[in-house]
């Protein structure tokens, strides 16, 4: 059906499944690596060791898939300082760049929001993930730009989009309230922030990643008309 509707890829499939959209066409154009979990992730020391190994093994067959990223996350606070946070996740992150630079696959930090879904979650600001990229500064280390969540978190999205969209490497979609479809109830005016990405010449994907109340081909396909500027 996404074929049908003229998307080009799926996102978010695991590692056995990267080669299955092929079979439609598409691609999977973002793949789940074991990089590790919303509460568990970048921002602690303890869980690199296993990240980086879960990187080592499946961002090769990401690469053989074509499948051109891979998500991670920062973790949850859990009463550890934004600074410290930052400062580990520079240090996973540069561990295990070297393996993206020498796949050609992105890794992709999500920005999440911590006020209605992910109370706790750090990476829950542009600045913050942007000051990461900026230490880390790999061409294969970058955001995943969920508009939904930092919608919900500081707003300002357009200008915020344009002035980082070097460090920006996929975005996702939803709307605002509820992560429900991209239509008329919701807040964002979605085909606006779509123009700004496109006069910011970004190359990457954007995907829907939204609950549907209403029949979910009939929102999809709606919400890539709108989206498709």
């Amino acid at each position: 059906m996404a074929a049908q509707i003229g998307l080009v890829g799926i996102d978010l499939l695991e590692p056995e499944e990267y080669e299955i959209p092929r079979r439609h066409g598409l691609i999977c154009t973002m793949g789940y690596a074991e990089a590790g979990t919303i509460p568990d992730a970048m921002n602690r020391t303890e869980y690199h060791e296993a990240i980086e190994a879960a990187l080592r093994a499946n961002i090769p067959l990401a690469a053989k898939a074509g499948v051109p990223n891979v998500i991670t996350f920062s973790g949850s606070r859990r009463g550890m300082a934004d600074e410290e946070g930052a400062r580990n996740t520079i240090v996973g992150l540069n561990r295990v760049k070297k393996i993206a630079e020498d796949n050609g696959v992105n890794i992709c930090l999500e920005l999440l929001n911590s006020k209605v879904n992910h109370p706790d979650y750090m990476a829950d600001h542009t600045a913050w993930g942007v000051r990461v990229m900026e230490e880390v500064n790999s061409p294969n280390v970058r955001l995943l730009y969920d508009i939904y969540h930092m919608q919900i978190m500081e707003g300002d999205l357009i200008a915020t989009i344009r002035d980082n969209i070097a460090w920006i490497g996929h975005f996702h979609t939803g709307g605002v309230p509820g992560r429900h479809e991209l239509d008329n109830t919701q807040e964002v005016q979605w085909d606006g922030v779509m123009r700004a990405i496109a006069a910011a010449d970004f190359k990457g994907y954007v995907a829907h990643e939204f609950l549907p109340l209403h029949d979910p081909i009939a929102s999809l396909r709606a919400a890539k008309e709108l989206c498709d500027v």
